[in-house]
């Protein structure tokens, strides 16, 4: 079998909250021409879409709804950026028939000729299980909390650093403790911690990764 023949090339970037691994699935994309998929959007859509209608971000079924309806239109909302719906999304992503229902998006978009990359929580080990490249891109959630404050207040948010370092703890938690799907690395992802690391030096790392998991993928029968 030749590599043309091969299953799609996908690259599943794994880690919590404000890691990182937004920005270096970005570059990723951009480094091997491929399409990316910010999966953390479809759980803020869910969120922000349930709390516009007014429902209970606890309501199981009201999510599996709004879910079902979610459109890839809907991920450009600069209101899926906020740090409320942020919160949202951990909370409606502990459900599992809302992770249900978004599992075939993600699929989808994995699925797609000459592959894809996809960012989120559980692409390694739930989505995209046979991805010939994993990472779990993750910092300490001081690093994190600090990242995340910064990129809040560019965006005319307030909040000190101690409550978004509660965010985060709170979101570390919950996205680790659900049944459905709990954030964890792949047992075959490359762990990448990118406290100490610049933008553009954690980039170059997770390329790095990729380059070697690509040409493995490339070579094999």
């Amino acid at each position: 079998m030749s590599h043309r023949e091969k299953p799609a090339f996908v690259i599943a970037v794994d880690g919590p909250a404000a890691s990182g691994k937004g920005t270096i699935a970005k570059g990723l994309g951009e480094a091997f021409d491929l399409p990316v998929l910010d999966t953390g959007l479809l759980y803020r859509c869910v969120g922000v879409v349930m709390q516009q209608a007014g429902e209970d971000l606890d309501d199981e079924a009201a999510g599996c709804a709004a879910a079902a309806l979610l459109t890839a239109d809907q991920l450009d909302d600069p209101a899926l950026r906020t740090r409320a719906a942020g919160e949202a999304a951990s909370r409606v992503a502990v459900h599992a028939r809302v992770r249900e229902a978004l599992m075939e998006f993600q699929r989808t978009f994995a699925g797609q000729e000459g592959g894809a990359v996809l960012d989120g929580r559980d692409i390694g080990t739930v989505i995209a299980p046979d991805a010939p490249a994993k990472l779990f891109v993750t910092a300490s959630p001081e690093v994190r909390a600090e990242r995340r404050w910064k990129q809040l207040k560019a965006q005319g948010e307030s909040a000190t650093l101690d409550e978004v370092l509660a965010d985060i703890r709170r979101r570390d938690a919950r996205d680790g403790g659900r049944d459905a799907a709990p954030m964890k690395p792949a047992p075959d992802a490359i762990l990448l911690d990118t406290s100490e690391m610049s933008i553009s030096q954690a980039a170059d790392a997770a390329r790095r990764i990729v380059e070697a998991a690509r040409a493995k993928w490339l070579s094999s029968p």
